[in-house]
């Protein structure tokens, strides 16, 4: 089949790589002109496992191709999807449509022949009903079906998750436009891959409420971790305890400094404003958003009380900036809060991260930016863990020690073992944990 993807951000690139490796003819749209002639040279925009040596392979192969002419995309294809950027609009939270409808409106302009148009994006409910109407209003001789097909992509896994998903939603009464979708995700069916059909709303409102349900899975954890300190349990315990409940399961519930990301943040702001215009309002999401972004503030306090608080004129060393391991998005990362924060209390920051330094330089201010691990610890009082890197994980703790003026770990995502910590002679401060946060004998 003959496949438009329009926008090659996070989404629209793994999925139009993924379209393309299905055996699909992929042609990838956009009308930033520097990201069409780097993608022309192999040169990715994102870093996600994998993805460009999945993109030369499909693009050797002759099914997938990178334009800026949209027009010159949309009018073959037998499927258009929409994946273009919708952040939270300033000032009351609601997902910004508007790179949405202005793809709807080309989109009208160049089809030719019956087309289904696809909302890839993740957007509110009643968003399609939206694009067709725009796309009706602009061709009113146009044959066409919008479909909602959102993404379920995990940044760092992002391949595997569209090859190998746990469902694909589809949104669509039209059975013309049902069986077009099922021809694109032939490759599942052989692998028994759940396909989801439902009306456009519900499968619009899916998406919102399976990352809303994360990240409240997220937030109650990092509670649960805050009293586990105070009645001296672990958090990991009490984690694994009640994550073999089949019922809870056992994804998402690490305790750490609060969610961040493309999606969880924007995303519960979204169907909060979603439900409150609906009259209809989200009190456990609202908490949700209000609990998070506190939490990332107070993880500088954290840092704060272990280098005995006062941080004036001490140096902190930050382990890892990007909101999870293994992609380079900074986008609401902890670290934002975290570190600017460190710097108003005093302290001068030297960080590093393994793939997040050019997108971190673009958003922090006055840290030293160092090479590698080892070098953001030299003459340090505090280290910091923020992100919770592999190469992070089996530090040399003899070499740590010696580098650092003081020997004071602040773990924000319980890499290492307490009773390890202090053995090596560390002041050793992490989350939920009863042996954490006491230093040497």
């Amino acid at each position: 089949m003959r496949v438009a993807m329009i926008g090659t951000g996070y989404v629209g690139l793994v999925s139009g790589a993924c379209f393309s490796e299905f055996g699909h003819n992929v042609v990838c749209v956009d009308k930033d002109e520097a990201k069409i002639a780097g993608l022309h040279e192999g040169k990715m925009p994102i870093y996600e496992p994998g993805l460009e040596g999945l993109v030369e392979s499909n693009v050797n192969a002759g099914r997938l191709t990178f334009t800026g002419d949209l027009e010159g995309a949309i009018k073959d294809a037998d499927a258009v999807f929409i994946a273009v950027g919708t952040p939270s609009r300033r000032g009351d939270g609601h997902a910004d449509l508007s790179y949405v409808y202005a793809a709807a409106e080309e989109i009208a302009r160049a089809m030719n022949g019956y087309t289904v148009v696809v909302t890839k994006s993740t957007v509110p409910v009643g968003t399609g009903r939206e694009v067709e109407r725009i796309i009706r209003e602009t061709r009113p001789d146009a044959d066409f079906d919008v479909v909602s097909n959102p993404e379920f992509l995990r940044e760092g896994s992002a391949i595997e998750d569209f090859m190998r998903p746990d469902r694909v939603v589809i949104g669509t009464s039209s059975e013309r436009a049902q069986e077009v979708m099922r021809n694109l995700y032939r490759p599942l069916y052989l692998i028994e891959t759940p396909i989801v059909f439902t009306s456009r709303q519900s499968s619009e409102l899916i998406k919102y409420a399976a990352n809303t349900f994360l990240a409240t899975k997220i937030t109650f954890i990092n509670e649960i971790a805050d009293l586990c300190e105070q009645v001296d349990a672990n958090v990991h315990d009490v984690a694994r305890g009640i994550g073999l409940d089949g019922r809870i399961g056992r994804k998402f519930l690490h305790a750490g400094p609060g969610y961040g990301g493309s999606c969880f943040p924007k995303d519960t702001r979204a169907l909060v404003s979603t439900a409150q215009d609906a009259g209809s309002p989200l009190k456990i999401v609202e908490t949700v958003v209000a609990l998070n972004e506190e939490r990332k503030r107070k993880m500088a306090d954290r840092v704060i009380v272990a280098a005995g608080g006062d941080l004036k004129n001490k140096t902190v060393a930050v382990l890892g900036l990007t909101f999870k391991p293994n992609t380079d998005d900074m986008r609401e990362s902890p670290s934002l809060d975290i570190v600017p924060a460190l710097q108003e209390a005093g302290a001068t920051v030297r960080a590093f991260d393994p793939e997040g330094m050019d997108e971190a330089k673009k958003l922090l201010n006055d840290v030293v930016w160092c090479d590698g691990a080892y070098d953001t610890m030299e003459d340090a009082h505090v280290l910091v863990i923020i992100t919770e890197w592999n190469e992070f994980r089996a530090l040399d703790l003899k070499r740590v020690k010696s580098l650092m003026k003081t020997p004071v770990m602040v773990d924000l995502r319980n890499v290492y073992r307490p009773e390890d910590m202090i053995d090596e002679g560390f002041d050793y401060h992490s989350i939920g944990r009863p042996t954490g946060n006491v230093g040497p004998a």
